[in-house]
C-alpha cells in the first residue's frame, strides 16, 4: 500500500511537470509566434491567426479610384523585393490583395491602417491614401519568400502613428549631396513611415537653393575653396573646392517625389545667423558691409544679417516668397540658432535701431526680428518654425554676458524645435502656447558617433518630457533626428552615420511607448532591415 501511494505521488509529480512544460511550450510558442514578424516600426496591435496565405506567380491587386498611385507602388515593391509579377485591377473579385478606402474606418487617424487576412485574401484598409501607403510598407516586411513562393502568416494588424511629426533632417549647407542621394533617402524614410524631410539648405559654408531674384547666392554662395577636416577647429583643410546647388526645377521634382511618398518637405533658410554664404554673395546684407569669402572652416561664425537695414528685410522677404512657391508645406524653418551677437553689438546701425525700437538686448532684437518674419509668413498663410534660441532662451555659453536676455515674446503661432538647453525649457515653451518638435541633441544628432549615441540610446528617446498634462502632451508634435553635415563629405560617410540609427528614430516616432521593445527591435533589425540595406548598397556604420 505504501508503495502504491509512493508510485501514485511520483506519477502525479511527473504529470504536473509535464503539464507545466506543455503550458510553457504553448505560451512560449504563442509569444514567439506573436513576435515572429520582423517589422520596423512595430505596429500598435498584431493578432496572429492559424495558417498562412500563399500567393501565386501573378499577384492580383485591386484598388478603388484614388489609390492608383499606391497600387502602382505596391506593384513596384513586389517586383523589387520578391521578383513577383502583379496585375492591377479595379475589381475585387479574384484579387489576392485588396486596397480599400473605408468611410466607416474605426481609427480616428488619417495615417492609420488595418491589415486583415480573410478567405485567403489580404485586405489593407484605411481612411486615406497615407494609411494605405503605410499598410503597404508593413506588408512588404511581413511577406516571406520560401522555395520560390510568397507567403503571409494570417493575421490582423491595427496600426497608427504615435506622433504626427516623424522627421529626418539633412544638412546640405555644409556638403552638397545632390538629387539622387536625396531621393534615395526619401525612399528609405518612406519604408520606415517617416513623414517629414527637414531640408537644411543654407548655412555659413554654402547656399544650396536657386533664388532667381538673387543669382549671386548660387553663383558665389554655393561654392567654397576648401573644407575643414578631422574635427571642429582643427584648422586643417582638404584643399578641394566644393560646391553645388539645386535649381528650382530640381526642387520641384524632389518635392513631387516626396509628396508621392506622403513626405512633407520643410525647407530651412537660416536667419539671422549662419548667414556667411549669403553675405559673401551680397556684402550689403551684413553689418560691416565688407566683402567676405564663403567660409571653409566649420563651427559658429560671427557674421549676421543686418536686420536694421530695410534692404536686408526686403531681401529676406523676396527669398521667402520664392521658397514658399517651391514648397507647399505651409511651414518654413528659419533656423535662428547659434547667433553670435558680436556683429550686432559692434554695429552703430543695429544699436541705434534697438534704441529706436526700445529693445533692451541683442536676444530681444532676435525675437523682435523673428516675430516680424513670422508675421510676414502668416500673411501668406504660412507658419514659421525655428530652433529654440528663437524663444530668447540662453542655451549657448557665448550668450552668458547678459546679451541673451530677452524682453520680447515670441509669436504664439511659431513651432519651436528644441535642440539644446535644459529640457525644462520644453515645458516652459509649451506653457507659453507653442507647439514643439523635440530634437534634443544628446539623443537625436546623427553626426554624433555611436559611442555618444548608441543604437539603444536612440531607441529609448522619448519626445514627451515628464510632467506635462494630457493637453500639454498634444503640443509635442513629435521628433526630428538630425544629420548635420560638417564631416560627411561622401555619401558613404553619411550613410554610416544614419544607418541603422534612423530605424530606431522611426520606431520612436511611430510606435507607442507601451508597445516598444528593444530586444524585439534589434532582432527585427538584424533579420530584415540590415540585410535589405546591404542588398541595396547602403554601407552601415560600426554600431554593434
Amino acid at each position: 500500500m505504501n508503495f502504491y501511494i509512493y508510485m501514485k505521488s511520483i506519477l502525479e509529480i511527473k504529470l504536473k511537470v509535464f503539464l507545466f512544460f506543455l503550458l510553457w511550450f504553448y505560451v512560449s510558442h504563442e509569444t514567439s509566434s506573436a513576435n515572429y514578424f520582423s517589422l520596423i516600426p512595430y505596429p500598435q496591435s498584431i493578432s496572429n491567426i492559424e495558417g498562412n496565405i500563399k500567393l501565386g506567380n501573378k499577384i492580383v491587386v485591386s484598388y478603388p479610384s484614388g489609390l492608383k498611385q499606391e497600387a502602382e507602388f505596391l506593384k513596384l515593391y513586389l517586383k523589387q523585393d520578391f521578383s513577383a509579377e502583379t496585375i492591377l485591377t479595379k475589381r475585387e473579385k479574384n484579387a489576392d490583395i485588396v486596397l480599400k478606402l473605408a468611410k466607416d474606418f474605426p481609427l480616428q487617424n488619417k495615417e492609420g491602417y488595418i491589415i486583415e487576412t480573410n478567405d485567403n485574401i489580404i485586405v489593407i484598409k484605411a481612411q486615406s491614401a497615407e494609411g494605405i501607403f503605410y499598410g503597404i510598407q508593413t506588408l512588404r516586411q511581413a511577406l516571406e519568400k520560401q522555395a520560390g513562393n510568397l507567403y503571409l502568416q494570417k493575421l490582423k494588424i491595427v496600426d497608427y502613428p504615435a506622433f504626427v511629426w516623424r522627421a529626418f533632417m539633412l544638412d546640405e549647407g555644409r556638403y552638397f549631396k545632390g538629387k539622387a542621394v536625396v531621393m534615395n533617402l526619401l525612399d528609405r524614410m518612406a519604408e520606415l513611415k517617416m513623414n517629414v524631410f527637414h531640408w537644411h539648405l543654407t548655412d555659413d559654408q554654402g547656399w544650396r537653393i536657386e533664388i532667381k531674384k538673387y543669382p549671386q547666392l548660387t553663383k558665389v554662395g554655393a561654392f567654397r575653396d576648401s573644407s575643414e577636416i578631422n574635427h571642429f577647429h582643427s584648422n586643417v583643410f582638404d584643399g578641394k573646392p566644393h560646391g553645388g546647388f539645386y535649381t528650382q526645377n530640381d526642387i520641384k521634382e524632389i518635392v513631387e517625389y516626396a509628396s508621392k511618398r506622403h513626405i512633407t518637405i520643410i525647407p530651412e533658410i537660416e536667419m539671422p545667423g549662419h548667414a556667411s554664404a549669403a553675405i559673401a554673395s551680397y556684402p550689403w546684407l551684413g553689418t560691416s558691409n565688407q566683402q567676405i569669402k564663403v567660409p571653409c572652416n566649420f563651427g559658429v561664425h560671427y557674421n549676421a544679417f543686418n536686420v536694421a537695414d530695410p534692404r536686408t528685410i526686403t531681401f529676406l522677404h523676396d527669398v521667402l516668397d520664392e521658397v514658399m512657391q517651391l514648397f507647399p508645406s505651409g511651414i518654413i524653418h528659419i533656423g535662428g540658432d547659434e547667433l553670435r551677437y558680436d556683429a550686432w553689438k559692434s554695429s552703430k546701425t543695429i544699436l541705434n535701431y534697438m534704441k529706436e525700437k526700445g529693445i533692451g538686448s541683442p536676444a530681444g532684437l532676435q525675437v523682435y526680428f523673428t516675430n516680424s518674419i513670422s508675421e510676414y509668413l502668416n500673411s501668406r498663410k504660412c507658419r514659421m518654425m525655428g530652433w529654440n534660441e528663437i524663444t530668447g532662451a540662453q542655451v549657448n555659453d557665448y550668450q552668458q554676458d547678459g546679451s541673451g536676455v530677452s524682453d520680447q515674446k515670441l509669436s504664439s503661432n511659431t513651432i519651436v524645435q528644441f535642440w539644446k538647453g535644459d529640457p525644462e525649457l520644453i515645458k516652459e515653451t509649451i506653457q507659453k502656447g507653442h507647439d514643439v518638435v523635440n530634437s534634443y541633441h544628446v539623443f537625436t544628432y546623427l553626426d554624433y558617433p555611436y559611442n555618444a549615441i548608441p543604437l539603444k540610446k536612440a531607441y529609448e528617446f522619448n519626445p514627451v518630457p515628464e510632467g506635462l498634462t494630457k493637453e500639454q502632451n498634444k503640443r509635442v508634435l513629435g521628433l526630428g533626428c538630425q544629420m548635420w553635415g560638417e564631416f560627411i563629405p561622401t555619401t558613404e560617410s553619411m550613410n554610416q552615420k544614419i544607418f541603422p540609427r534612423i530605424a530606431a528614430y522611426a520606431e520612436v516616432g511611430w510606435t507607442e511607448s507601451k508597445n516598444k521593445n528593444y530586444e524585439r527591435f534589434l532582432k527585427s533589425l538584424k533579420e530584415k532591415m540590415i540585410t535589405y540595406w546591404q542588398n541595396i548598397g547602403i554601407e552601415l556604420g560600426s554600431w554593434e
